[in-house]
């Protein structure tokens, strides 16, 4: 039976690793479109704390940022009401198919991954975890029968393999036991300049946090890198990493009219500087105080993830229930 004769409207599957705070280059890159789609279909959205191991090894440290992305997207606007919304590691049914999956996997595939080789090269260690996150990443996407996921170019081909290694299985036992999901990348996703003109990062230690504000925040908006352009003469707003981050929050007009000072002269990047600081405050004040509430009720908080655990369990298990059985896996208890 095909995953479209059991659900009518189509799986939105996307996560995201609690692996440090989130900086307003992970919201426009992928949070705010996770926000949007949510009315778009039957949308899982998963904190990937499994995926984290490969690079954060402190059990608290790992627990806090697990509970700060999950005040961060309830503070910005998802609905649990909306979507599915839940911890990867209260779903055993994935690491259980990824285990499947990565029998079938060619060693050379994984040898071929260019996000290893990227995170390599930025220092993370070249652990077997690391090695192997496409086939893990495969098992979150395949074990919901997701339709679409929605990722960004840099991740394109691990989307291919993910795809590749649905049609390894259903071919090895001659069923359509997997549902391989659409390419789905998203266009036109924001490029955030990090504070040194780099893309924001946390590897880069570049970030502008999305709650953070006051002192912290006003220090890391002024240090943000600039030529050495005198304030009285014009400027270029198109090669100024301070613009580059206005144009994220301002309205056209706005915009607009901070171009033109730019243009005139006698505008200071200190000044562009304080303007993007107000708006940025401005953008995130009503998520801030939204954030501050729910953390005075952290019962309400776990019980969305309990619940959302619950949903995405009692669909990984109908997908896992009939790979067991073709496997030959089988359990003498009752689940």
């Amino acid at each position: 039976m095909s995953k479209s004769d059991k659900h009518s409207k189509k799986t939105i599957l996307s996560g995201i690793q609690p692996s440090g705070k989130l900086h307003i280059g992970n919201y426009f890159g992928a949070m705010r479109q996770h926000i949007n789609m949510q009315n778009n279909g039957d949308a899982f959205y998963f904190l990937a704390n499994y995926h984290s191991l490969t690079s954060v090894s402190d059990g608290k440290l790992l627990e806090s940022y697990t509970r700060d992305v999950v005040l961060d997207y309830l503070a910005l606007g998802l609905d649990p009401d909306k979507c599915t919304f839940f911890a990867q590691s209260d779903v055993p049914q994935t690491t259980e198919l990824a285990w499947i999956l990565g029998c079938l996997t060619p060693v050379s595939m994984m040898e071929k991954g260019v996000s290893y080789k990227d995170k390599v090269a930025q220092g993370l260690n070249p652990n077997i975890g690391l090695f192997t996150y496409p086939i893990l990443q495969a098992a979150d996407i395949l074990i919901y029968h997701s339709d679409l996921v929605p990722v960004g170019e840099d991740q394109k081909q691990n989307i291919e393999i993910c795809r590749d290694l649905a049609g390894k299985l259903n071919r090895a036992y001659d069923q359509e036991l997997l549902v391989i999901p659409e390419e789905y990348i998203v266009k036109n996703v924001a490029i955030v300049p990090g504070i040194d003109g780099r893309k924001m990062s946390k590897s880069y230690d570049n970030t502008i946090n999305i709650f953070d504000e006051g002192k912290s925040l006003k220090k890391r908006v002024m240090s943000i890198q600039t030529d050495s352009t005198a304030l009285e003469d014009p400027k270029d707003p198109d090669s100024c990493n301070v613009f580059a981050l206005i144009r994220l929050f301002a309205e056209k007009e706005k915009m607009e009219d901070i171009a033109v000072k730019y243009k005139e002269g006698g505008f200071g990047y200190g000044h562009a500087k304080k303007e993007l600081l107000t708006l940025i405050n401005d953008y995130f004040e009503s998520a801030r105080e939204k954030r501050k509430e729910l953390e005075k009720d952290m019962d309400y908080v776990y019980d969305v993830l309990k619940e959302g655990g619950a949903r995405a369990r009692e669909r990984a298990e109908s997908v896992m229930e009939p790979i067991r059985s073709v496997t030959g896996l089988f359990r003498s208890f009752n689940q």
